[in-house]
């Protein structure tokens, strides 16, 4: 049984992307929990909250600059353009992990339950390195996403991809999570079945998601369907197997048609059938097509791996401040 940790510096990440309606909403839940858990002393006053703008078109960094000014525990991390959640949640992580002792990462819908953050930093305390935030039920969504996402997750395991059903990106790691996470340099990022390869000793915490509490969603149908071809391609090599047995067993089928065809012959009974050949042609050609298209899928992400592009720029920072009596009591400590 591990030591029970001390009071841990938390940082809470959040990735922004055109959430000027929510992100008011979003600071003012954050900022109340950190506060509630500093004064239960789950946590350090030295707590904060790290916002990054991914490249954001509407108001979202001009709020997050009034925030990080005027309200203590509250930094920001703007990006030179849209380099995508993973990438954006990514940056927010490697940066916190300097200064905390645990990082939450967490959407800025609201979504996710904010009060879950309490059993993340106490699992943390036990000894848990990674604590994974699990939807205890799917009621919220539609049939079509619920089944579509159940679906990912079934096929995913079947893959060998070490997915936690029913996790997003919502998670506590500790600082030496982290400190591995950082020596991974894919392009192609895949948290969710990242993490779970790292190791480390890990929990489950159940938690209700809720509804988007402003504003779209930022991950459509085209986006969703990206996403699950990236983490199948990124982490199984499976897909291809299937097409090269796919590809045997039409060459048995082809076999033992073409012996068929030639017993006919003998037997005199040959005729000449459009339709029989055209299927054989659109069927054989469709297959092909797949195949390549699925290929050049892993071509293309060795392409982008081997350019070893960085997968974001930082154009601006906001540091948190410290609340006032922290501040003074520091400057206290100083002069004596």
């Amino acid at each position: 049984m591990r030591e029970r940790r001390e009071i841990p510096v938390l940082y809470i990440v959040v990735p922004c992307y055109n959430e000027e309606e929510v992100l008011p909403e979003a600071v003012s839940r954050l900022t109340e929990e950190l506060k509630l858990l500093q004064s239960e002393q789950l946590i350090s006053p030295k707590s904060s909250i790290l916002l990054v703008d991914d490249g954001s078109r509407d108001r979202t960094w001009a709020l997050i600059e009034s925030y990080s000014r005027m309200m203590p525990g509250v930094g920001g991390l703007k990006l030179a353009g849209n380099s995508g959640h993973q990438a954006a949640l990514l940056a927010g992580l490697l940066h916190a992990k300097e200064s905390a002792d645990c990082v939450v990462s967490m959407d800025a819908d609201l979504q996710d339950d904010v009060g879950a953050v309490r059993s993340f930093v106490r699992k943390y305390r036990e000894g848990f390195d990674v604590v994974y935030g699990v939807r205890g039920e799917r009621s919220s969504d539609t049939f079509f996403k619920r089944f579509t996402a159940q679906s990912f997750y079934k096929f995913m395991n079947r893959l060998g991809v070490p997915l936690i059903y029913n996790h997003a990106d919502y998670r506590l790691m500790s600082r030496a999570v982290l400190q591995q996470l950082e020596r991974y340099k894919e392009v192609n990022l895949f948290l969710r079945g990242i993490i779970p390869l790292i190791g480390f000793r890990s929990v489950v915490v159940t938690y209700d998601r809720g509804e988007r509490f402003a504003g779209e969603s930022k991950y459509p149908l085209r986006k969703m369907l990206a996403f699950a071809l990236d983490g199948i391609t990124s982490f199984s090599v499976r897909p291809i197997r299937w097409v090269t047995l796919i590809g045997f067993l039409l060459f048995a089928v082809s076999i033992v048609v073409g012996c068929y065809v030639v017993v006919r012959k003998w037997q005199g009974a040959t005729v000449s059938g459009w339709s029989s050949l055209m299927v054989s042609v659109w069927f054989i050609g469709g297959v092909q097509l797949v195949a390549l298209g699925l290929v050049g899928e892993y071509i293309g992400k060795i392409y982008r791996e081997v350019k070893r592009r960085p997968l974001y720029h930082v154009e601006e920072m906001r540091q948190p401040s410290l609340a006032p009596e922290l501040e003074t009591s520091r400057e206290q400590v100083t002069i004596q």
